[in-house]
């Protein structure tokens, strides 16, 4: 970034992320940024004498360090330039939502470290910075645009630089499309995906929080803590993308890791949620870095005496032999799918292999899946984030015997009946979700994947039959 010319004076301004990553419906985004979009200044243009005594405010000020007034007109013409700011907290650490802090803002340019703190303490979920688009993110499900200025080029170029480890600078000048990690102090993590569009760089972070919840604190059914009780075998978690799964798997791990004393080896591209050992031994691995290839890597974690195997992600056909190898062996495994619903992660996995393959593949999988997790987000009635519902499949005798058979739309049957079992559908995790005023009906209507079935049961609720 280069030195940035004398700025006009103006009257400093307490700056929280509340005030600068104000976040505006899509068709709101305003045709320029303005002054008090920026940052937080009173109606009046002063700044109130409590702020001013406080020694914990962040302020603006000129690049002399001068503090004066000057009209909002003025103010905006500073946006052209730098705003170079005293630098509050330290950067690296993740914000409060309230927690005053300063960011230097460029036409084009948003500091990263800051901006990505700020991001963290509104709550959101993933952050969308591309050329000739103001900052965008997501939060509770839908994408918001921040009140900043478009990105320029050469801000996305400085965006990467900052964020970017040394190891993966050659690369990311290589390849179009990367994945890595970006680790800030106290455990605040991104998953980061960079990519070209039409020619010119964007990047994706996904919020990786710092605590791990609980299974309780997921509110997902207790029955899939029987998961990580179980000696071997295989157990999927699936959904669309953003639908929670690492957060889940994260969890049931973390379960094991202070239940249990047992090797966990975790296969991940990138790694997202740091485990610190409990009771366990937690060994990660990340693509790229420390291993080659989901099958490279799993193929020299059965020599590294594992209990426990974590793959990111069942990519590919080479990737699923190998992980259904490694369930066959008396090992724990635990994978994604991006699969909407237990029959069709079963299909999925079949129909990756040549037709005279998969009968062999089925009597595999029939004798090492577990079970099932296909998981979705819903807004929360109350407005306040959203909550994880789950179809949950337990490999019981029956359906093992159905996936032997070929009979998979037998299974659908044995999901709605199978409460004792610990099983649900979809369909009943958001009725629970709706009765007991979680969502409400429209939300799990649009969620279901069968809101014709889900309508008759509200409709039955409504008639007092349930």
């Amino acid at each position: 970034m280069t030195t940035p010319a004398p700025l006009p004076e103006f009257q400093p301004a307490v700056v929280n992320p509340a005030d600068v990553l104000a976040l505006a419906p899509n068709d709101e985004t305003p045709d320029e940024p303005t002054a008090e979009l920026v940052c937080a200044i009173t109606q009046d243009n002063v700044l109130p004498p409590e702020a001013e005594a406080s020694a914990d405010c962040a302020l603006l000020e000129t690049e002399a360090g001068a503090i004066g007034q000057a009209p909002l007109e003025s103010f905006r013409e500073t946006l052209s330039a730098s705003i170079n700011v005293e630098l509050g907290p330290d950067p690296t650490q993740p914000l409060t939502p309230h927690e005053p802090v300063t960011l230097s803002v460029e036409a084009g340019f948003v500091e990263s470290f800051t901006f990505l703190r700020m991001a963290l303490a509104q709550g959101v979920s993933d952050i969308h910075l591309r050329v000739g688009t103001p900052p965008m993110l997501r939060k509770d499900g839908d994408i918001l645009f921040t009140k900043l200025a478009p990105l320029s080029e050469a801000g996305m170029q400085a965006f990467l630089k900052d964020i970017l480890p040394e190891a993966l600078q050659e690369r990311a000048q290589q390849q179009t499309d990367l994945d890595f990690g970006v680790e800030m102090d106290r455990g605040a993590r991104f998953r980061v995906n960079l990519f070209y569009e039409m020619g010119r760089m964007g990047l994706v972070l996904r919020v990786i929080p710092a605590h791990i919840p609980t299974i309780e604190q997921l509110g997902i059914p207790a029955v899939i803590k029987k998961f990580a009780e179980l000696p071997k075998g295989i157990v999927l978690v699936t959904g669309p993308t953003g639908s929670g799964k690492s957060t889940t798997l994260a969890g049931l791990l973390n379960l094991i890791n202070h239940t249990q004393s047992r090797h966990i080896v975790t296969l991940e591209d990138p790694i997202e949620f740091v485990y610190k050992n409990a009771k366990s031994v937690i060994s990660q691995r990340q693509l790229g870095t420390d291993t080659d290839s989901f099958p490279h890597g799993l193929k020299y974690a059965l020599r590294q005496d594992p209990d426990v195997i974590l793959l990111g992600e069942l990519r590919d056909r080479e990737t699923i032999n190998s992980a259904l190898h490694a369930s066959e062996t008396g090992h724990l495994v635990f994978s994604t799918l991006h699969t909407t619903d237990a029959v069709q992660t079963i299909n999925r996995i079949i129909n990756v292999f040549e037709p005279h393959e998969r009968e062999p593949v089925r009597q595999q999988l029939g004798a090492v899946l577990m079970g099932t997790v296909s998981q979705r987000l819903a807004k929360r009635a109350d407005g306040q984030g959203r909550l994880a519902v789950a179809e949950i499949m337990m490999v019981t005798p029956a359906v093992r015997d159905y996936i032997l058979k070929g009979q998979m739309d037998e299974i659908y049957q044995l999901l709605r009946e199978g409460e004792y079992d610990g099983m649900c559908s979809l369909n009943q995790a958001l009725f629970r979700a709706y009765r007991n005023g979680l969502i409400t009906g429209d939300e799990a209507l649009r969620v279901s994947q069968e809101p014709l079935e889900l309508q008759q049961m509200l409709r039955g609720f409504y008639h007092g039959t349930q």
